[in-house]
C-alpha cells in the first residue's frame, strides 16, 4: 500500500474532524439528564483520542517530511474551524473558506443558545411546548411557501416522508422497505463514515454496524440523521430538515439533484419525535 502524502493526510484529518463533530453533536442532542455527565465525558475522550491519533501521524510524517511546519499550521487552522457542519470538497483552505467556517460557527453558536432556551422551557410544566412548536413551524412554512403533508406517526415516518419527497420532487417511486434497504446498504458500504454515529447512551459503547443495519432493514426502528445522510448520498441530493427554534438543517448540500424537504417535530406527537413531508404551497 502506498504511503499517504501530506496532502492526503490533511484531507483525511479534515474528514475525521468533521465526522467526529457530527457524532458528538448527535450524542449531546440525544443525551438525557441522567446520562449527560457520562456522555460529555465520552465526547471528551473521543476528541482527545482523535487528536492524539492525528498528532502521532503528523509526528511520524515529520520524521520524513521537510514540510512539517506547513502541516502543523494547516492542522491548527483546521482545529479552529472544525465546527463546520457541511462536508465540503477536499481542497485547500483559503481565506474565503475560513471566513465561511467562522460564519457557520456563529450560526451553530446561535443554534446552541436556542437549544438551551428550549431546554429551560421544558423544565416549566406550564409551558405549552407543543403549541410553541406548531406555531413556530406554521410560521416557517408560511415564510418559505411550504405546507406540511401529514405522514403516519410510526417508526417508518422518516422513510415515508422521504418516499413522498422522492415522488413529488424526483418523480421516483420507492417503498419504505426500498429506502430502508438502500440506507442500510450505503451505511455498510461506508462503515468508516457511519460507525461513529452508532453510539449507545445506555452502554457508552459503539453499536455493531452489521447488527444495526440488519435491524434497520428488518424492523421498524426509527431513522434519524444517519439515515438522512445515507439517503441523501444515495439519491445525490440535499435533504433539508425544518425544525422549531433552530435553523433549517441541510444535509449533503453539494448534492446535484433537487432538494428533498422534511419537517421535524419533537413535542407535537404522542409517540415522540416525528417527521413529515413538506410540499410547495
Amino acid at each position: 500500500m502506498d504511503r499517504e502524502t501530506e496532502e492526503q493526510i490533511l484531507i483525511r484529518h479534515r474528514k475525521e474532524n468533521r465526522d467526529l463533530i457530527a457524532t458528538i453533536t448527535g450524542m449531546k442532542k440525544q443525551a438525557t439528564k441522567s446520562k449527560k455527565k457520562e456522555v460529555m465525558k465520552k465526547c471528551q475522550e473521543m476528541e482527545e483520542n482523535l487528536k492524539a491519533k492525528q498528532a502521532k501521524e503528523l509526528k511520524e510524517l515529520n520524521k520524513e517530511s521537510p514540510d512539517a511546519e506547513k502541516i502543523k499550521e494547516t492542522e491548527k487552522n483546521e482545529e479552529n474551524g472544525k465546527t463546520e457542519e457541511k462536508v465540503e470538497n477536499d481542497d485547500e483552505l483559503t481565506p474565503e473558506k475560513l471566513n465561511r467556517q467562522k460564519e457557520r460557527l456563529a450560526r451553530r453558536d446561535a443554534a446552541i443558545e436556542e437549544t438551551k432556551k428550549q431546554a429551560e422551557l421544558e423544565a416549566e410544566d406550564q409551558v405549552d411546548l407543543k403549541g410553541i412548536e406548531l406555531s413556530s413551524i406554521d410560521k416557517l412554512c408560511e415564510l418559505n411557501k411550504l405546507k406540511q403533508f401529514d405522514i403516519q406517526p410510526d417508526g417508518h415516518c422518516l422513510f415515508a416522508s422521504i418516499a413522498d419527497q422522492l415522488k413529488i420532487r424526483h418523480n421516483i417511486d420507492k417503498s419504505i422497505q426500498d429506502l430502508r434497504t438502500s440506507a442500510a446498504n450505503y451505511i455498510r458500504q461506508n462503515s468508516d463514515t457511519f460507525a461513529p454515529f452508532l453510539f449507545s447512551e445506555e452502554t457508552l459503547t459503539m453499536k455493531d454496524i452489521d447488527t444495526y443495519t440488519k435491524d434497520l432493514e428488518t424492523t421498524a426502528i426509527w431513522g434519524g440523521d444517519m439515515e438522512i445522510l445515507a439517503l441523501a448520498k444515495v439519491f445525490d441530493c440535499p435533504i433539508s430538515v425544518m425544525m422549531a427554534g433552530r435553523s433549517t438543517l441541510v444535509i449533503n448540500e453539494e448534492g446535484s439533484n433537487p432538494e428533498l424537504k422534511l419537517v421535524y417535530y419533537k413535542y407535537s406527537y404522542a409517540l415522540g419525535e416525528h417527521y413529515n413531508s413538506l410540499h410547495d404551497a
